[in-house]
């Protein structure tokens, strides 16, 4: 089973004070990139628009894959992984630096009986990430994971158990996110640096 996971690029409108944006959007992407990096059972990749290209290209990994997608949503990279022959993909929103492996694999694992699994992005924040077989089912419209929400995704489906939910794992959005995130986990050093240690 070919699967790739792969950090979309989204948006990050703030940042700590004193930190620059540009700064901590790309220590917020390198976490979630060098994460994607060391899973054992799937392929990393990093989506990005033609904007954010650059940034792509100084976080990945030798031999990374880089997808260029038109837009910031998740469609656009489960057609390219298709076309690369990948059974499986997922995205995932690069400006989640803590998360655990474990949330990946609880993605990925309902793809066996579901067509499509959601890990929501904590409350009011969209989803962290998306996963399907490929090629992803014709129904699944195509969404930015700051404003499609497991809701959003059954509404579209044929049977609102086509869709899977896995927990929540929150986004870095904004200060009350900050606040959650735990010096005890392992990783996220970039962000870990960014916050003075």
């Amino acid at each position: 089973m070919r699967r790739l996971v792969a950090a979309l690029l989204v948006p990050v409108v703030w940042s700590p004070p004193g930190t620059d944006l540009v700064t901590w959007r790309a220590a917020l992407a390198e976490d979630v990139v060098d994460l994607l990096a060391r899973l054992a059972q799937a392929e990393a990749a990093i989506a990005a628009t033609s904007d954010d290209l650059k940034l792509a290209d100084e976080i990945a990994w030798p031999g990374m894959r880089i997808y260029e997608v038109p837009t910031a949503t998740y469609r656009p990279v489960l057609e390219a992984a298709a076309a690369d022959g990948f059974e499986q993909a997922a995205v995932i929103a690069a400006d989640a630096p803590d998360l655990p492996g474990m949330i990946l694999g609880k993605l990925l694992r309902p793809l066996e009986s579901k067509a499509v699994a959601v890990a929501p992005g904590g409350p009011g924040n969209g989803l962290l990430g998306l996963a399907t077989s490929l090629p992803a089912p014709a129904w699944l419209a195509d969404h930015d994971l700051d404003s499609a929400s497991a809701q959003v995704i059954r509404r579209d489906a044929p049977r609102p158990g086509d869709v899977s939910s896995t927990p929540e794992w929150r986004r870095l959005r904004g200060p009350a996110e900050l606040s959650t995130l735990d010096p005890a986990l392992e990783g996220w050093e970039n962000t870990r640096a960014l916050l003075g240690g």
